[in-house]
């Protein structure tokens, strides 16, 4: 299963593959920023039951 981000800049809308972003820290919580755009998106971290770790792309930013 493909997971895809969107960017949630209104005027861009373009979607990414976790591959195709770098997820990072830049003191507000992670986030990616849009390859096309450069809108800033927020990410949540979650462990996965086998150990993996998997983001899911979250509305506004996290409560830090």
């Amino acid at each position: 299963m493909t997971m895809f981000f969107t960017c949630r800049n209104q005027s861009c809308g373009a979607q990414w593959e976790q591959s195709d972003v770098v997820i990072k820290n830049e003191g507000q919580g992670l986030l990616f920023r849009c390859p096309m755009c450069g809108a800033r998106n927020y990410v949540e971290r979650f462990e996965a039951d086998d150990g993996t770790i998997v983001y899911e792309q979250i509305e506004g930013r996290p409560f830090i």
